[in-house]
């Protein structure tokens, strides 16, 4: 009975040094939860023949939301793809960097849109939003439905050029066309109240932005944008990133109401910390 005991022991000892090597742990870290979303199979059609679009997106690998939750696969958190696209920091005109370099942290902060609650801009809808967006795709229009601060954009696909004269617009004025089984869709005439990133990186009245949508199988979208602004850059500066399919039944968008209860907005005022009698109206 004690060599049995003894056995015993050893064999469990030799076990619980098994389960605690650094590669065992690693292995068991690894069972994640949430991992990146397999692909679909081919693209779905419009009637006209070119991929719909349709449905609800994630900025990420897993196809849904995985800001604050554990047990995110780190692959399925990746907005980027370097597979897609070598991320490249943009090549800003000397002056504009330095513009940035001073920026107080008050003025970094309000390069947020989070804080100042106004939409975000192009390509910024996409860089700076962890939320869901619902597109209804249609032969002549496709619409996009951000939950994110309840933005939304409308891009008509009837072949309508560019405005001679745009309206400055938080989402630009667009037009539309197909490359094959991409479809292309260039900006121009954005507000220049819209930042790129909420770093201070800012855009002139010049920008144009040409982004590529292609479906390349049911539940993946890879996207690209590519930027120009002379005034800002000394060339253009392209990103490009996977957009997955939620894929979780019944989900829907929920309101987003970025004013209600904000009180934060007053405390980045130069107006801040004077006597009440003495603040700008």
């Amino acid at each position: 009975m004690r060599v049995a005991a003894q056995q015993l022991a050893a064999v469990v000892a030799v076990g619980l040094t098994v389960l605690t090597t650094p590669a065992a742990v690693e292995a068991q870290a690894t069972q994640y939860e949430i991992t990146v979303l397999e692909p679909g199979g081919p693209p779905p059609r419009l009637p006209d023949g070119h991929p719909d679009l349709s449905g609800h997106w994630f900025p990420n690998g897993a196809g849904q939301g995985v800001s604050g939750r554990f047990g995110v696969d780190p692959a399925a958190m990746r907005t980027f793809d370097p597979r897609v696209t070598p991320e490249e920091p943009p090549a800003l005109q000397p002056w504009a960097r330095e513009k940035i370099a001073a920026m107080t942290p008050t003025e970094l902060e309000l390069s947020k849109s989070s804080v100042n609650c106004m939409p975000r801009g192009v390509p910024a809808i996409w860089l700076q939003n962890p939320y869901t967006t619902l597109m209804i795709h249609k032969p002549d229009m496709l619409a996009q439905l951000y939950e994110v601060l309840n933005n939304w954009r409308v891009i008509h696909l009837d072949g309508r050029p560019l405005p001679e004269y745009p309206e400055p617009l938080f989402h630009g004025n667009s037009s539309a066309r197909w490359e094959g089984d991409t479809l292309v869709v260039e900006s121009i005439g954005f507000d220049e109240r819209t930042y790129i990133q909420p770093n201070g990186w800012f855009h002139s009245d010049e920008l144009r932005v040409t982004e590529r949508y292609t479906l390349v199988d049911a539940n993946t979208i890879q996207y690209e944008a590519t930027l120009e602004d002379a005034t800002i850059y000394t060339r253009p500066w392209k990103m490009a990133f996977l957009l997955r399919r939620n894929m979780q039944p019944g989900y829907y968008l929920l309101e987003f109401a970025c004013h209600e209860g904000e009180r934060d907005l007053q405390h980045y005022t130069d107006d801040t910390g004077r006597p009440k009698e003495d603040r700008t109206p």
